[in-house]
């Protein structure tokens, strides 16, 4: 029997065998709960696999399906793919250690997003690369080039896509630790080999459909956790949630500004410097990652900025308020780490921590619904997992193998290899995710460690003086300032400064950094630079040192006037839009209809300004 009695409207009730802080119950699936389980992982296996022969007709079938895929499939799995394991975990420890302001540490990254919908995803899609660090052999030339493809390619490719990866499946363990009760290394073996069956074998075709039906299976599952949590007895429903002692001093939607530094560390620093100065996987300033290839997966320039507006309003809109109504909840059932630690003493008591409270609160789901939600946490890291694993492949065979070791191969060689890679970095990072303890400390390490690169990515598209040495000398400097505030800063008698304090640092002296090196090395050479400007065409007068300007040049520079005007303008509407639409959802939740529907009313309205200014920008005919 799983754990926990209902009543026969679904109510969770109280009972001997329910899990409270104190009785150390275990939670059990039923054989209910195992059929769906098992329904959910045939069916995905089979979808999966179905793509493998396609995939393997080369490279770009298996990295980038073919560059054939519509905005609505791409969009999707970019969401998909965002939708870890550990979001929903990463989300409840914010609430929980902050209050819902919290949660502006990734807010702010709309800001980010509709930046790259709005001035970048026409110019990756129109690059025509592989995989985005294949970029750098097309932007600058020599031998600083293929280093520096190289080496972001490792980089990115296999250590920053490792900790992505292990902070995911951090949040496997914690999951399968409360819900199932098995133990980490049970966990890592059987999640990853699952996963790294379907996504070695049938490329981003795979992924991509998969996610799509990964992405319904995971929306049901965290609107289900928030119904069955508000409905707990001691939480009372909606109304009682938001009027619980608990609960009210953590509604706010902005920090306690009497208080400068946490409102620098929650609002202030994610607004003014953290969206454009860091690099974090799915908010990359300028796009990359795996958003770039996504965006180099569709079908032409139209699709790949359509793609980008749909992920970044349904990852950022329509998403949060589940997790952020079960994180609440979680207030009430297990206020303290104490209760959470003594309400599943099975689990590892290292990763005992607020983003447990998250899988803590589906114990109370019925027979049935448990495996279905169980089945989303499932596919929320499949799908991000999965993703990973074709993204870091990608550098690793085009960027690596191909570009350096064995440039002449065939095909199917480079296929064989990126599933040998797919297959190595899972064991890598399962490896590194025991290592880990909670999911907001491998986010905070990811912030510093990208910290201070992000203006080079932006600028790097619209000023010609940018080179490779810019590029290296910024990740040197912020990896060296990262490893300064995590490993040195205190053993030199420093006292430790508050993490947002340290990444305003490194991205000032990465910044200071990185602009002396480019100014004291010399610019790429002319030809290169002529070359990349006639492909990518890009919008401002950045490149006015280089190209040769004509009297026919005049009609061109103010249709470029008018589509970065309109793309100021439509950055600005696209980022009220999604504020207004995450706001007004809150506020209505909150109870409050006429500050809902105000903001519910300007995010409509910004959006119908977007939908205006579209051909403006210049992505739709």
């Amino acid at each position: 029997m799983r754990v926990g009695t209902y009543d026969g409207h679904g109510y969770p009730q109280r009972g001997p065998n329910r899990p409270r802080p104190g009785d150390g119950a275990l939670v059990q699936l039923s054989a209910l709960d195992w059929w769906v389980l098992a329904l959910y992982g045939v069916t995905i296996m089979a979808v999966g696999l179905a793509f493998a022969r396609r995939a393997g007709g080369g490279r770009e079938d298996y990295f980038l399906a073919g560059r054939t895929m519509p905005w609505w499939l791409i969009g999707t799995s970019m969401v998909a793919t965002t939708f870890s394991a550990d979001t929903p975990n990463l989300v409840t420890d914010l609430v929980r250690s902050g209050g819902v302001s919290q949660n502006w540490v990734w807010w702010a990254f709309v800001i980010t997003g509709m930046c790259t919908v709005f001035f970048y995803a026409k110019l990756w899609r129109r690059s025509g690369v592989l995989t985005d660090v294949g970029f750098y052999e097309l932007r600058y030339a020599g031998r600083s080039a293929a280093f520096l493809r190289a080496f972001r390619a490792i980089y990115l490719g296999v250590f920053f896509n490792v900790m992505i990866m292990a902070t995911v499946t951090l949040a496997a363990i914690k999951i399968g630790g409360v819900l199932l009760g098995v133990g980490p290394h049970t966990v890592v073996l059987v999640a990853g080999t699952a996963t790294v069956i379907y996504s070695a074998t049938s490329g981003l075709w795979g992924v991509l459909v998969t996610d799509l039906l990964l992405f319904a299976i995971s929306m049901i599952g965290s609107l289900a956790a928030a119904v069955y949590a508000l409905r707990l007895p001691e939480v009372g429903g909606l109304s009682g949630l938001m009027t619980n002692a608990s609960v009210t001093e953590n509604l706010s939607f902005l920090p306690d500004f009497s208080d400068p530094t946490t409102a620098a560390a929650v609002f202030i620093v994610p607004i003014a410097v953290q969206w454009w100065s860091t690099w974090y996987p799915g908010a990359e300033p300028g796009g990359g990652g795996y958003t770039a290839q996504r965006m180099l997966a569709a079908k032409d320039e139209k699709n790949a900025m359509q793609a980008t507006l749909w992920f970044n309003v349904a990852h950022y809109a329509i998403r949060p308020w589940p997790w952020i109504l079960v994180a609440l909840a979680s207030l009430i059932v297990y206020p303290t780490l104490g209760d959470l630690a003594a309400a599943f003493p099975n689990v590892d008591p290292s990763v005992i921590g607020n983003d447990l409270a998250y899988p803590a609160m589906l114990v109370f789901l019925p027979s049935g619904l448990l495996g279905l939600v169980v089945a989303s946490l499932a596919a929320a890291y499949m799908s991000t997992i999965s993703t990973h694993l074709n993204w870091g492949a990608s550098y690793v065979v085009d960027d690596v193998y191909r570009r350096f070791v064995a440039p002449d191969q065939d095909e199917k060689n480079y296929v064989l290899v990126a599933r040998v890679s797919t297959v190595v970095l899972i064991v890598i990072s399962s490896f590194a995710a025991l290592q880990l303890n909670t999911a907001q400390q491998g986010f905070q390490i990811l912030l510093q460690i990208g910290a201070g690169t992000g203006l080079v990515f932006l600028l790097r598209w619209f000023w010609w003086r940018v080179n490779t040495w810019s590029e290296i000398s910024a990740m040197v400097i912020s990896f060296v300032v990262a490893v300064y505030f995590g490993f040195f800063h205190e053993g030199l008698g420093f006292t430790r400064w508050d993490p947002s304090a340290e990444l305003v640092v490194g991205v000032a002296v990465t910044t200071v950094g990185w602009l002396v090196v480019t100014f004291l090395t010399p610019p790429v050479d002319n030809e290169t630079l002529r070359d990349f400007h006639a492909k990518i065409r890009p919008l401002g007068r950045g490149w006015d040192a280089i190209v040769t300007r004509t009297d026919s040049d005049t009609d061109s520079d103010t249709d470029q006037a008018g589509q970065l005007a309109a793309g100021l303008l439509a950055w600005f509407l696209g980022c009220l839009m999604v504020y207004g639409a995450l706001f007004g959802t809150g506020f209505l939740l909150y109870g409050n209809l006429v500050w809902g529907l105000t903001f519910l009313i300007v995010a409509a309205v910004a959006g119908r300004g977007v939908l205006r200014l579209l051909p403006k920008v210049g992505f739709l005919s």
